[in-house]
């Protein structure tokens, strides 16, 4: 598991997903002492568009993760300059 990965979390993957939800990985929190096949990340929880929605630090079992292939980013869209003027 590296950071950039999409997972989707079920109940495979720790009991507290009773709702399955979509995340994209932070980073793994390799400083905390976990049970044998478990560990903690980092995380954002993703909405249906893909879109980061809540940071969310979680406890899960890596085998029980399903990855998923990160859809396309969409460009944030552009905020204007103060002073400037945006011409259309």
């Amino acid at each position: 598991m590296r950071p950039g990965d999409v997972l989707h979390l079920t109940r495979a993957a720790s009991v507290q997903f009773i709702r399955p939800i979509t995340v994209r990985v932070i980073r793994v929190l390799t400083d905390r002492h976990t049970y044998d096949g478990w560990l903690w990340i980092d995380a954002y929880e993703l909405d249906a568009a893909g879109d980061a929605v809540r940071r969310r630090t979680l406890f899960l079992m890596p085998a029980g993760a399903t990855r998923l292939e990160p859809g396309p980013r969409r460009p944030a869209p552009r905020r204007p300059v103060p002073g400037r003027v945006m011409v259309a």
